[in-house]
């Protein structure tokens, strides 16, 4: 790979965005992997060496456009550009609609939407001066259908795929890419330390407490069920990032690809009644 084919990875830290980060590197890309804090870095460094490849660590944060702009500043000033970026970093909200406070979903909106938005911007005069260039969006099934308890999650991956989807087109005709990876549920952080519950699910007193506690109980069976891995999505950013013609979508794993399939060939209410519907009487035990 050349020096210009360097490649920002955000929210690299642990999980799908160290892991890819460190697999693009076994690729022979030029990779800077960020994060919010650098003392968070260890993980990965220690990853990389065990792999023997270099990864540079840069900090950023996506929430604050100082910092973006430091990092790609920094990118383009070694490199001479910058190929790619992969929009990793996110967090997660858990919690009936009802019990999320506004600042907890403005804090979901602000990272997982505007904060891809802010990164996507800021590396688009580079790719669009050279006309090359990729941009990955890390979404989520949850892009393309609901669940229990993360609509606010699941409303800022919708927001993610039209925003991809529309960049998309606007890209096209300079050159540069845009390729939205849909992993399915994976066992990560953010099933442990970097959960996101909302302070009201935690309440006792929530008129969805009970719904609440099952559905959580019901997500980690399908989390122990789960075979995909961070592995999975860093191949799926890799097609991304090297095939000749990517896919605008690629979903990574073979319970998503399934139930995925299912709603698009199935008619609505049928899909509806046998997917959400036993869903929502597990849950409610009604």
């Amino acid at each position: 790979m050349a020096g210009t084919d360097a490649v920002l990875v955000t929210g690299a830290s642990s999980g799908i965005g160290l892991e890819t980060a460190v697999y693009l590197a076994e690729s022979g890309f030029p990779v800077y992997a960020t994060m919010r804090s650098l003392d968070r870095g260890e993980k990965l460094e220690e990853e990389a060496a065990r792999r023997n490849v270099r990864v540079d660590v840069l900090q950023l944060d996506v929430t604050d456009r100082t910092s973006i702009d430091s990092a790609v500043r920094t990118v383009v000033a070694r490199c001479g550009g910058i190929y790619a970026l992969v929009n990793n970093a996110g967090i997660g909200l858990r919690g009936y609609f009802e019990d999320l406070g506004d600042a907890e979903i403005r804090q979901v909106f602000e990272t997982n939407v505007f904060g891809t938005m802010a990164a996507t911007r800021a590396v688009l005069p580079y790719m669009r001066a050279a006309r090359r260039g990729r941009i990955v969006i890390v979404t989520s099934v949850g892009g393309r259908m609901g669940w229990l308890g993360l609509s606010a999650y699941c409303a800022s991956k919708f927001a993610l795929e039209g925003f991809g989807e529309s960049l998309a087109l606007e890209m096209a005709p300079l050159g540069v890419r845009v390729i939205m990876v849909e992993p399915a549920i994976i066992k990560t952080a953010i099933w442990g330390a970097n959960r996101g519950i909302a302070k009201g699910a935690l309440d006792p007193r929530s008129p969805y407490s009970a719904w609440f506690r099952e559905s959580e109980r019901l997500a980690d069976w399908l989390v122990e069920l789960s075979w995909t891995t961070p592995r999975d999505v860093a191949k799926a950013a890799h097609r991304a990032l090297t095939a000749e013609r990517p896919r605008l979508r690629y979903l990574v794993g073979r319970r998503a690809s399934f139930v995925v399939g299912l709603r698009r060939h199935l008619p609505g209410e049928f899909f509806e009644k046998l997917y959400f519907r036993q869903a929502v009487r597990r849950v409610t035990k009604s």
